[in-house]
């Protein structure tokens, strides 16, 4: 049993000892020097090594022109073209170095140049740190990485991922833009950026904003976070997620799209829009509003869908599905709009309605015609089965013209003199200034003319084959007083901006709104690295 024991406590020991051995650190192995020398008085403990040095420690090698080799610190100190060479994938030359085989740790300086199979760094002094594997330097430094050069103050090298990381003002150049942050890291091999709190993104075609971001700049293809924006000579695009491709002049937002035009003057809004450039085209929708300033009001169009393409002067405004616009002294629905600024035309197709202060008109096809200089409203076609109708001010009845066209002329935006032609039929309650009613209007004729004082009718005049009668009210039956077609839809008006929107798209705004203040109160966090990014590599090596 005494001998077992002894045993086991001897294995024990034995095992801790090549454990130690194991781990204790590698001496420095010189390989090779034209001349070794030994100088107690001026450099006590160390070897001096001069002509054609090499040293290899645990895979590295080091050569330069002369070194001094301290032999009990496991120490080196080298001059003159020094070069430090782990595998193939760090090269650190410089004018002079040290290093460290205890701790595994480089210091070059003079000149310091890093290369790696992606990228060079050139700054004044470098740090290598072998156990972590990572490359650090606080001096200006230069990193050139085949078509991009980035520089910074201080910065940091992850050798096994490839990545630069600077914590300090950085800024990236090629020929097409300009790259600046705070906090940026850089993988090498994939081109891949990271940008995290405020930064920058330069170029001729136009100038982008993040406080969080992922660019390739090998695909020119980026993705934008927090407070993201993207700006062209004459529009802004904001969102809460952009998506962005250089090469196509392509952009996409998601979620609290706005996009502002400063020399039209509007701004469209919506969940999920697409831009083209190249194309000068816009596609907008999820609750879709498009809102333009004009004489000193806002005018409002929603739809489903929204299309903007053209170029200033030749712009056309496109909206789909259940079309809805407003502005403070008229408001409309449709299915769809068509609007051109190069010829002013804008056209209300579809089911048409426009409600002009309490006066409600329909056709089959409506026109409004706008100035091309000043873009204000200037007139109204209604083209067949035109309908005006509105509500008697103090009785039950409702005031009514018909006929097949109409034709309006607008005085400071709101709609003035109108011409109804052919087969004009009215029927109008009229009442003196003590609001009295005196009769009613009943009459046929082949033109009525209609002119508007602060929305509601002033008065009608009759042209050509009148034929027709004011009546008493008792004397004109109820069953006498509409003219056939007559359909009030006075509960569908839409009396502010918000009246756009339908009820179950109000429901869905909420949910939106909801999901951005959950996201807004979580802690800010960096964007995740992709996977893209993680196996660049990878994906290289198999498709080799």
């Amino acid at each position: 049993m005494k001998k077992s024991l002894n045993f086991i406590i001897y294995s024990l020991v034995f095992l801790c000892a090549n454990l130690a051995l194991a781990q204790a650190p590698k001496k420095i192995h010189i390989e090779n020097a034209d001349y070794q020398d030994l100088d107690e008085y001026k450099f006590p403990g160390a070897v001096l090594l001069t002509g054609n040095v090499r040293v290899n420690h645990d895979g590295v090698i080091l050569t330069c022109n002369k070194a001094y080799f301290f032999l009990k610190e496991n120490y080196l100190k080298a001059f003159g073209n020094v070069q430090l060479v782990q595998g193939d994938t760090l090269y650190l030359n410089s004018n002079y170095a040290e290093y460290s085989g205890e701790l595994k740790k480089a210091f070059a300086t003079g000149n310091a140049v890093m290369s790696s199979p992606d990228a060079t760094l050139a700054t004044d002094t470098i740090n290598f740190d072998r156990n972590i594997q990572e490359v650090y330097y606080n001096t200006n430094g230069t990193i050139v990485n085949k078509d991009n050069t980035l520089k910074s103050k201080s910065g940091r090298y992850y050798v096994t991922q490839k990545k630069f990381q600077f914590l300090t003002a950085v800024t990236l150049t090629n020929k097409t833009y300009e790259i600046k942050s705070n906090h940026l890291d850089y993988f090498s091999n994939s081109g891949h950026s990271y940008l995290f709190g405020p930064s920058t993104i330069t170029s001729k075609t136009n100038y982008i904003y993040t406080e969080k971001g992922f660019y390739d700049t090998k695909k020119n293809l980026a993705h934008f976070l927090d407070k993201s924006y993207i700006k062209y000579d004459d529009r802004v695009i904001k969102g809460d997620s952009l998506y962005y491709d250089r090469t196509k002049e392509f952009a996409s937002a998601t979620r609290n799209v706005k996009i502002t035009d400063s020399i039209n003057r509007g701004v469209i809004r919506g969940h999920y829009a697409e831009l083209y450039k190249k194309k000068d085209s816009m596609f907008v929708t999820k609750r879709a509003l498009a809102v333009n300033f004009v004489d000193n009001d806002s005018v409002y169009i929603h739809g489903k869908k929204l299309m903007v393409t053209g170029k200033e002067g030749d712009r056309i405004i496109r909206a789909f599905n259940n079309v809805r616009f407003y502005k403070t002294d008229m408001s409309g629905k449709c299915d769809s709009i068509h609007s051109s600024s190069k010829i002013g035309l804008t056209k209300l197709i579809g089911n048409p309605i426009l409600w002009n202060g309490d006066s409600q008109i329909t056709g089959d096809l409506m026109h409004l015609i706008a100035d091309k200089k000043t873009q204000k409203l200037d007139s109204l076609k209604v083209l067949n089965n035109t309908f005006i109708v509105s509500k008697d001010t103090l009785g039950t009845g409702f005031n009514q013209v018909k006929g097949q066209n109409l034709f309006g002329k607008f005085q400071e935006g709101k709609l003035h003199d109108v011409d109804i032609i052919k087969n004009a039929e009215v029927i109008y309650y009229m009442r003196n200034d003590a609001k009295e009613l005196i009769g009613i209007n009943k009459n046929v004729s082949s033109k009525i003319n209609i002119l508007f004082d602060k929305n509601t009718i002033e008065t009608i005049t009759f042209f050509q084959q009148v034929d027709g009668d004011i009546y008493p009210e008792a004397e004109l039956p109820e069953n006498a007083r509409t003219l056939r077609g007559l359909k009030w839809r006075g509960d569908e008006r839409i009396k502010s901006k918000d009246d756009v929107f339908s009820e179950e798209e109000n429901a869905e705004e909420l949910k939106v709104m909801e999901a951005t203040l959950k996201d807004k109160a979580k802690k800010a966090v960096p964007m995740k690295i992709r996977k893209e990014t993680l196996n660049y590599d990878k994906k290289k090596s198999t498709k080799k």
